[in-house]
């Protein structure tokens, strides 16, 4: 079975969307309507509703149009996801001038990183299990930490996988409280202490480690989730330039 129009992506098409080569369209009436209209609205269902309420035809409702107007400006629910997300990161953060040098600029940028992501958790959805086509945005935010690796002395190769060593702390953390379950928790807690009470014996290490701290040993920490592993990932950074 084909997928519909909503489903299928047009790389050429988000690509010219997203960079703003793709013109307006030309027949009938004065246009109604624009890219960025239909983006804004888009993105207030997503942040408002979550990912999965967004359809062209909800877009379209909010609009007050009919869902195939919205296909003279975008094809699809997948290119206008595209276009989504590079809107919703916004411009990208100027840490260069953080006192300090590449590690106090690069946590600066992850922060900033972080709290975006916490604001729009949806984009890790939106993002995730293929690979992403960049808008200026999106281009931007990685130019500003190669700009804060530059400095370092590594590769280019080592620069570029630094950052998806950030990034991907960052998407990791964020996933962690899209599915942050208290109730589940609760539950997760009280049968895993049951198994525990059984077969304890075979998992010495884990018991060991709860029977000192308790279940919420492996709860997330609430205080700075991103610190632990961010200055890991850090230390590690530093190690490989003081080698290189």
């Amino acid at each position: 079975m084909s997928r519909g129009r909503d489903e299928k992506r047009d790389a050429a098409v988000s690509l010219a969307l997203l960079w703003s080569e793709a013109g307006q369209p030309r027949r009938g009436p004065k246009p109604s309507l624009s890219v960025e209209r239909i983006v804004r609205t888009a993105l207030d269902i997503a942040d408002k509703e979550g990912l999965e309420a967004l359809s062209m035809q909800s877009v379209a409702a909010q609009l007050n149009v009919t869902t195939m107007a919205l296909y003279r400006y975008v094809p699809g629910k997948a290119e206008l996801v595209d276009l989504m997300v590079d809107a919703a990161i916004g411009p990208a953060p100027e840490v260069t001038d953080v006192q300090g040098g590449w590690r106090p600029q690069l946590t600066e940028w992850a922060r900033q990183c972080w709290a975006l992501y916490q604001r729009r958790t949806w984009i890790v959805t939106a993002t995730a299990m293929r690979r992403q086509l960049m808008g200026p945005n999106q281009l931007a935010w990685l130019d500003s930490a190669l700009a804060v690796l530059s400095q370092t002395g590594l590769s280019f190769a080592q620069q570029h996988d630094v950052f998806l060593l950030v990034i991907g702390h960052v998407r990791n953390l964020t996933q962690q409280r899209i599915d942050q379950d208290d109730d589940g928790d609760l539950e997760w807690n009280r049968l895993t202490a049951d198994v525990l009470e059984r077969h304890g014996h075979r998992f010495p290490a884990l018991t060991a480690a709860i029977a000192a701290v308790g279940p919420e040993a492996f709860a997330p920490q609430d205080d700075d989730p991103l610190d632990f592993g961010l200055n890991r990932i850090l230390d590690g950074v530093a190690v490989l330039i003081d080698r290189s």
